[in-house]
């Protein structure tokens, strides 16, 4: 089908989601704490970034919830430089990726899925997109229902 934006769908399950709140907009710092996860030999996955807002942002991402433990410390020894720091993590999800070449020549896939969860009571707590795939974390519990909306709208 070549009229079909999405052509393939993924899974990865047993994700975790951190957010750090409150850190300063150093670029210096943010790459300390992203080397530091580094070094821990930790995969980190999703990444989005909020715009500063007086001069504070909060960085969000996913990793395999097998390295909660790792990420926890790595992050928590930024607390001396930064007292405020604080840090999120919710484990109970799963990341679902659409995939379709079309989507950089077809407006409103993004809307489409967005539609398509909002229909569904799918509450999503982070995207990810490039030219042709988007990813969302959701809530593991709902995968079965989100692949099934999504396979029958674009008739996968």
């Amino acid at each position: 089908m070549t009229n079909n934006p999405i052509t393939s769908i993924s899974t990865t399950y047993n994700v975790a989601l951190v957010t750090v709140d409150n850190l300063p907009n150093d670029m210096t710092i943010i790459s300390n704490i992203f080397r530091k996860i580094a070094d821990e030999k930790i995969n980190i996955d999703m990444i989005s970034q909020a715009a500063p807002y007086k001069g504070k942002i909060n960085i969000s991402f996913s990793l395999p919830v097998e390295d909660i433990t790792k990420v926890i410390s790595s992050l928590n020894s930024f607390k001396k430089e930064i007292p405020n720091l604080r840090i999120e993590i919710d484990s109970d999800n799963t990341k679902i990726t659409v995939y379709g070449e079309a989507m950089k020549n077809i407006p409103g896939v993004a809307a489409q899925l967005f539609t398509l969860l909002a229909v569904n009571d799918i509450e999503v707590k982070l995207i990810c997109t490039s030219e042709v795939e988007i990813s969302y974390l959701i809530y593991e519990k709902d995968i079965d229902k989100a692949i099934s909306a999504i396979k029958k709208e674009f008739k996968l």
